[in-house]
């Protein structure tokens, strides 16, 4: 095991060594955000007893500034309300996906080393709607660079995955007395 731990340290001495020497400092690349517009960039969405709205939706690249050269891939970001409609349900949310369809109603499938974009509710009373009750959730998903083209993205789905369960409030009544304290 001592020769593994010594390999480690020696490796990571050169790195140090190599690694961190300075060149002639030259020019920083300038970086921006590159922002598309998403067109409406408001909509309503209704998945059963679960209804919303996603809000302030754009497309956002971080680019060098000259050459074009893409730093940062896109994303897509925005607000995502959701209210549980049921009058006797509690909804739990487990979590949404985001697919991107193109104009053949296929989706746009995202490059290698891209996660999928998905919208978890794990922060506490996020994932628990009871009846009438809403919940906001910021989006900041993986957004696929060939959605960017011209006429290529017809629409934007969400699927989202949650429990109903029954809600119920129930009265009950006890007989009691009370005796004279001592």
């Amino acid at each position: 095991m001592s020769k593994w731990i010594g390999v480690t340290i020696l490796a990571a001495g050169v790195a140090m060594t190599f690694g961190c020497s300075q060149g002639p400092s030259g020019t920083a690349a300038v970086i921006e955000d590159k922002t598309y517009t998403v067109t409406p960039a408001s909509v309503t969405v209704k998945a059963g007893i679960v209804t919303g709205e996603v809000t302030e939706m754009k497309v956002t690249e971080r680019v060098e500034k000259g050459s074009g050269r893409v730093v940062s891939p896109a994303k897509l970001t925005g607000t995502l309300k959701l209210k549980n409609t049921s009058a006797n349900q509690t909804v739990r949310l487990l979590a949404g996906k985001i697919l991107y369809i193109d104009v053949q109603g296929q989706p746009i499938k995202l490059e290698a080393a891209r996660t999928e974009p998905t919208v978890k509710f794990t922060t506490y009373g996020k994932e628990q709607l009871e009846p009438g009750q809403d919940a906001t959730q910021s989006l900041d998903v993986e957004f696929p660079a060939e959605a960017l083209k011209a006429k290529k993205l017809k629409e934007i789905r969400l699927e989202l995955a949650y429990i109903p369960s029954p809600y119920r409030e129930e009265m009950i009544n006890f007989t009691v007395s009370i005796g004279e304290g001592k």
